[in-house]
This record gives structure tokens, sequence and C-alpha cells, in this order.
């Protein structure tokens, strides 16, 4: 049986450790903060500190100079809500500290308190797929399997917004799961047919309504009677276009190419684009009666950067896919992950996937061990966001500091959502920034 101190201010995390904790055998103490921390250690021994590194008076690493004036100097466990910051811990802790990153499983502080070095295989954790499609368990892909599951008792229209390679028409497609709709699920890209052709794509045509219109053709909405039709790219369909759209949306019936016959159709719209709403309303590439029309249920779906957490989930999933396909068994060290982590992803889960299925390659079949490409970025991603690196050799202060800035620019300032990105409760958010002499406003 341990002694294990646990230094957590989130009453809710802590609670749910303690009885964990408990259950595999252990006696555990908690604090709040570091100055309870520090009367425990003058009361205490312990065997196994499981230390927040940020805490309301200060960050947990402050708490090493002193477990090493000790007699018997505890394991410590670094617990961190933010995935991309702890590389840069490890740079300013040493390489014998153990971490955790939030939200935290039973498995994960069994495997720390068991002895677990710090560098071992990292635990696979058990893949999820919402709707059996979608992947990730931040707190933004949970506020978008709520947004998924609401719309999906309706039968209206949903644009999806995101930059490219998020996954659109996965999220597409599992909308269409999620209605339970006894129709098919069909898929069109809007940019990829001339002017000429659009129109039969959507609508169909009758037998020699144009030059090599050999035969009478369904278009998609007819194809979707019942479903869900998927329209990639909408704000590429050419504007002229877009009135013979609108009639089939308001009216819900088509006439195809070359004929006058007009054809009942039924089905849910789901349309894409990667452009913000802003730049829609800007550029006037989409008529406004069109997006009020497509638009009825908006959804933005998140960047990869904005949802690290579901980096690890990603990856292990990507490789499994590999592994299946090509009967090897390759699996990801700790340390692989951390560099995972550390890059922003300016592709988003497409550049991943690409990433991933490259490196394996690269690797020897024979071994389980993957050979990371000597560099991450793609020639074809966007440049990556201007929110200043965190590098190592920074101060604690410094990195918790740019840490907290760079998610609150994230989350547009929304403070309590920027406490639940970096695992830490809301007064501790704001007294971090009431010690950086800034008073913002609440939101």
């Amino acid at each position: 049986m341990l002694t294990v101190l646990l230094v957590d201010d989130d009453a809710e995390f802590t609670e749910v450790a303690c009885t964990i904790i408990e259950f595999l055998g252990h006696e555990v103490l908690t604090a709040a903060n570091l100055e309870e921390a520090r009367d425990w250690l003058t009361k205490e021994t312990f065997d196994h500190i499981l230390l927040d590194f940020m805490l309301p008076d200060g960050s947990g690493a402050h708490l090493f100079d002193e477990l090493d004036k000790l007699p018997k100097r505890p394991r410590v466990t670094l617990i961190t809500g933010h995935p991309s910051v702890k590389s840069i811990i490890k740079g300013l802790c040493g390489p014998n500290i153990d971490y955790l990153v939030k939200p935290i499983q039973r498995e994960d502080i069994e495997a720390v308190l068991s002895g677990k070095p710090a560098e071992a295989e990292p635990t696979q954790a058990k893949i999820v797929k919402h709707f059996d499609l979608l992947i990730g368990e931040s707190a933004p892909m949970k506020e978008l399997y709520k947004l998924i599951e609401r719309v999906s008792r309706t039968s209206a229209n949903v644009m999806l917004l995101g930059e490219s390679g998020v996954g659109k028409e996965v999220v597409a497609a599992a909308i269409h799961r999620a209605s339970d709709s006894e129709g098919p699920y069909i898929a069109t890209n809007c940019g990829a047919f001339s002017k000429e052709l659009i129109g039969s794509e959507l609508f169909g045509h009758e037998k020699g309504a144009f030059t090599g219109a050999v035969g009478r053709k369904e278009g998609v909405f007819e194809q979707a009677e019942g479903g869900t039709l998927f329209l990639d790219e909408i704000t590429e369909m050419p504007i002229d276009m877009q009135p013979n759209l609108l009639r089939v949306l308001e009216n819900k019936v088509v006439i195809r190419v070359g004929g006058t016959k007009t054809i009942p159709v039924s089905c849910r719209v789901v349309s894409a684009t990667n452009r913000t709403m802003e730049e829609i309303a800007q550029s006037k590439i989409l008529r406004e009666d069109i997006y009020f029309r497509l638009a009825v249920f908006p959804i933005t779906i998140p960047p990869l950067r904005e949802r690290k957490e579901d980096i690890s989930l990603l990856a292990q999933n990507f490789i499994e896919e590999f592994n299946q396909d090509n009967d090897t068994q390759f699996t990801w060290q700790e340390s692989q992950l951390d560099t995972l982590h550390a890059y922003d992803w300016p592709g988003n889960v497409r550049e991943l996937r690409h990433f991933v299925h490259r490196a394996a390659i690269m690797s020897d079949p024979g071994q389980s061990n993957i050979e990371l490409p000597k560099t991450i970025e793609s020639p074809f991603a966007q440049k990556q966001s201007t929110a200043p690196a965190l590098q190592a050799g920074r101060t604690i202060e410094d990195v918790e500091k740019e840490l907290i800035y760079a998610t609150l620019e994230k989350v547009n300032g929304n403070k309590t959502m920027a406490a639940e990105m970096l695992g830490i409760s809301t007064k501790t958010l704001y007294n971090r920034l009431h010690a950086y002499g800034d008073l913002a406003k609440d939101e």
C-alpha cells in the first residue's frame, strides 16, 4: 500500500481520483494548492505525489526543490490538462517525471502508481468511434456529437463549416447515420464539375438533352430520396446555377435537364465549405437566400490544433488501420506522440493521417518501432498559427503564461472553455490572469 498526496484544485477531479486510488488499495491525502501541500509534507511521508502543473498559488513544479530536501523523495507524477505542454514540462522538470494528461482514466492512475517508467510505451487507449465514424474525446468533439444528435432528430438542412482536412464529409455521414434514414447517403462535390455539367449532376437529364446524353440519368437529388445529400464545396457552385438549386430547396421538386416534368424529391441536404461565414457574406459567392435555405443548422467543425488531446487516439487509429491493411505490428512510443502533440497540424486530420502512413511506410515492417520522418510539415499545409510557439528553456512562469494566453486566443477569450481545455478550475485561471495584471472582462 502506498501513501499518496494528490495536489489539485479541481474538486470534481479530486473526488473521482481519490475514489480510484482508494479502490486500488492505497491511502490518499489531498491538497488544493501549494500551501496545503507544503503543510502535508511537514507532517507526513509520502510514497507518491500526483501534482497538478497549474495551481491557484503557483506551478506545481515549484514544489520540486522542497521534495529534493526530504529524507525520502517521493515519486512525482505531474498532471496537466494540455497535451501540447507535456514536452515543454519535460524540459523544465527533467526526464524522470511521470505525466498524466486529463481526462484521466483508472488505468492511467494504476499505471503510474505501479511504477511505470516515464518513457514506457503508452497504454493503448480503447478507441471509440462515435456514430461508428468519428474519433475524439475532447470537449470540442463532445460538443460536436451533441449537435449531431440534436439535428439528427429533425429534417433540417445542415451547413458544415471548417478548415480543409477537418473531416466535413465524415461528419456529414455521421449526421446521416444518426438520423436512421431509410434512404441512402449520396455525396457529390460542387467544385468538381463544369458549369455545363453541374446541372446534370444535381438534377439529372433526359436522353438527348445535350451532346453525349445517350440515356436518361437521375440527378443526386433523386438518388438521395428519403436519405441525405452531401454537397461538398457548395461555395464553388457557379452563381448563375444557384437559382436552380434554390427552386429545388423551396419547392422540393426537380426538372431534369432537357425535360419538362417536375419530379418530387425529399432528402436532407448537408452542405460544406472551408470558407468562414464572414468570407461567404463579403465575397458574395453564395446567394443570401441559398445560404438561409442550406444553413438552417450551421455546424463549425474544430481544427485539430484546438483538440490536441485527440491526436493520440487518431494516430493510434491510423496506425492500426495501416497494420490491418499491411500485416504489420507498429506501435507508438510516448516520446513520438509528444512530437505529434507539439505540432499544430494546419492540414488537420487529413495531414495527420498522411503523416502516419508515410512514417509507417518508411519503417522496417519486421519491427514494431515506427521511424518518424525528419520533418512533419507538409509543403501543401497552410502556414502554422501565428501564436508564439512554446519552447524548452523557458521559465515555468513563462510557459504557464504563454499557454494560458494561447488557449484564450483559440477560444476567443471564453475563460470557462479555456479553463476546461487547460484542465484547471475557472478560479485558478482568474487568479493567474490577476497575477499577470490582466483583469480581463467577463464573457
